[in-house]
């Protein structure tokens, strides 16, 4: 497609990078506190709320070094896609452990895949990214994710269809304060999430973007709500963006043969994230 040399992008597949971290009991509350979660002060060794580690081992660039949109440069460990909107599509996370207060957590991280499609709007480069999350020497958490960047909106796209209501609702209130907590837990400087001119003047948007991650978190933790118990595995892709001003409905279905299926909408919006959790 022009513009995108798809194979240099491809050669950053296999590249890989590692950082470090802790799981501390002050990240803990704060995840806590910003997500409404029920639970008594965090102490060393507690089990820490899943998905916690999108906070951890994130990129710290310098200030100096971010794009215009706030994140880091493209080039080093992600290949330089050239369109300016970048999103994160989806993933899966399977746990094979529990993240504990106080344990040292490793991340590696390898560029699975770079593929190029074409859109109802134009090109799409679709960058997988897998990461192993090692607690203290074992592996915890193994989490897939896919990258999506595309260029500005351009055709206008056909009305979707209301969400269907779920078996089980929850309204969460999704305002600029949980998506600026948010953003600083998990060192995210994507400006839509907080800048109201940069995501309005400049990607078009009609006000902040909810993230993507904190929607899954959302979905994942109603869904161990509902069974009682954390799911094992989980899945999520998002179709449609949630802005600040929604109110932002979580649905999940009845559970069939251990997997539950859940999706976020706003008030009598489309699909904005589908997921599955299972159990098995």
């Amino acid at each position: 497609m022009p513009g995108l040399d798809i194979d240099h992008l491809r050669g950053w597949i296999g590249r890989e990078e590692a950082a470090e971290d802790v799981v501390t009991a002050d990240l803990v509350r704060k995840l806590q506190a910003t997500l409404d979660l029920p639970g008594p002060p965090p102490r060393a060794g507690d089990a820490a709320p899943r998905l916690v580690h999108f906070c951890l081992a994130q990129p710290a660039a310098p200030t100096a070094a971010l794009g215009p949109d706030g994140h880091p440069e493209r080039g080093s460990f992600l290949p330089p896609v050239p369109l300016p909107r970048r999103m994160w599509a989806g993933g899966t996370v399977t746990f094979d452990g529990e993240l504990r207060v106080g344990d040292a957590v490793r991340r590696v991280s390898r560029i699975a895949d770079v593929v190029v499609k074409q859109g109802r709007t134009g090109p799409l480069c679709f960058v997988t990214v897998e990461h192993i999350i090692e607690a203290e020497g074992r592996a915890a958490v193994r989490d897939r994710q896919d990258l999506v960047y595309r260029g500005p909106d351009g055709a206008a796209k056909a009305p979707a269809p209301p969400a269907e209501p779920g078996r089980h609702r929850r309204r969460v209130g999704a305002d600029a304060a949980l998506l600026f907590r948010y953003s600083a837990l998990t060192f995210n400087g994507h400006r839509i999430h907080y800048d109201r001119r940069h995501a309005i003047e400049v990607e078009g948007y009609p006000g902040l973007v909810v993230h993507g991650p904190l929607q899954a978190t959302l979905l994942y933790h109603f869904a161990a709500a509902i069974r009682g118990a954390p799911p094992a595995r989980f899945a999520f892709r998002s179709h449609a963006p949630l802005f600040d001003d929604d109110a932002v409905i979580l649905h999940a279905g009845a559970e069939e043969n251990g997997t539950l299926r859940l999706w976020t909408a706003r008030e009598s919006g489309p699909v904005a994230m589908a997921a599955e959790a299972d159990w098995d």
